[in-house]
């Protein structure tokens, strides 16, 4: 099994759950309202009147198997609206109950 997390911006709205779904992953974790500021270039969304967007971010966890497409498929969605700004991360997940 691996373990997806992905911060995106708000204005990706339902997409991220929706990309999970073509790749027939039902399960995740959603956060929403959260900040945070990109490591390289990404503006600041703070949720205040300076910087007013906001990110949510999902964890999944996927079976080996589809890891890979998933993560791609984010890097495409990435590539399409790079002002948005969208990370993911993949890790092994060792155990789970």
């Amino acid at each position: 099994m691996k373990a997806i997390f992905i911060a995106y911006n708000q204005a990706y709205g339902n997409e991220i759950i929706e990309l999970l779904e073509e790749y027939g992953q039902r399960g995740f974790t959603q956060w929403v309202d959260i900040q945070g500021r990109g490591g390289v270039e990404g503006e600041p969304h703070y949720g205040d009147h300076a910087w007013p967007t906001q990110n949510y971010a999902v964890m999944t966890i996927v079976p080996d198997d589809k890891a890979d497409s998933i993560m791609e498929a984010l890097h495409r969605k990435d590539g399409d609206y790079p002002n948005l700004g969208l990370r993911a991360f993949l890790w092994t997940v060792e155990s789970a109950v």
